[in-house]
């Protein structure tokens, strides 16, 4: 018993000293840091991880923008229609409580794409609805000043995503067939270490 009761407190240390996953996302309005949520949303996080490192959403505009709610982005058709070209079902453990809240866009129930919005202010009426994987941690006066158009310049991924990718590894396969196809100009697909 004294065996596993060590085995355990070793496993809770070793996550709790991992080091999350952040996206830095650098618009023309400056630089927002957030945080990502891979215990609560590995599915989500994996899909906007390998989005970003492939350059998806480099130059893509924030396309709708709602004051005291929200800025959303991530549509290569920048009209609300677009997306990687597939779907994927959302993980809706998490709540839009908060400003700075990252979460999928989405049209319903398994249709969460590349589409993501961060949160103004806290918007409970989106819970169950709209799956939340991270919280912007730097940059929050950033969020407020993102205007319809405005562009996404980059968005990098500090922290090694080498781990969730081989959990997710077969449905990143079946994404970046899709991606190599409808974006053939996108940078190569990650290679976990």
């Amino acid at each position: 018993m004294k065996k596993i009761a060590i085995a355990c407190l070793f496993l809770v240390s070793t996550f709790a000293n991992a080091q999350p996953l952040v996206a830095v996302i650098e618009t023309e309005r400056g630089v927002m840091k957030a945080e990502l949520n891979d215990r609560a949303a590995p599915s989500t996080v994996a899909n906007f991880v390998n989005l970003a490192l492939r350059g998806f959403y480099d130059g893509l505009s924030f396309h709708r923008v709602e004051r005291n709610f929200m800025a959303q982005g991530g549509d290569p058709r920048a009209d609300g229609t677009g997306g990687p070209g597939y779907q994927f079902a959302g993980e809706l453990l998490l709540k839009h409580n908060r400003q700075g809240v990252l979460s999928m866009a989405n049209s319903g129930p398994g249709t969460d794409g590349s589409q993501f919005f961060i949160t103004h202010l806290a918007t409970p009426h989106l819970d169950g609805k709209h799956s939340v994987f991270g919280r912007v941690t730097e940059g929050l006066p950033v969020v407020l000043q993102i205007r319809r158009r405005d562009k996404i310049q980059s968005i990098t991924i500090q922290g090694d995503p080498s781990e969730l990718f081989r959990r997710r590894e077969r449905q990143l396969a079946e994404w970046n067939a899709v991606l190599d196809q409808q974006f053939p100009s996108l940078r190569a697909a990650f290679s976990p270490q």
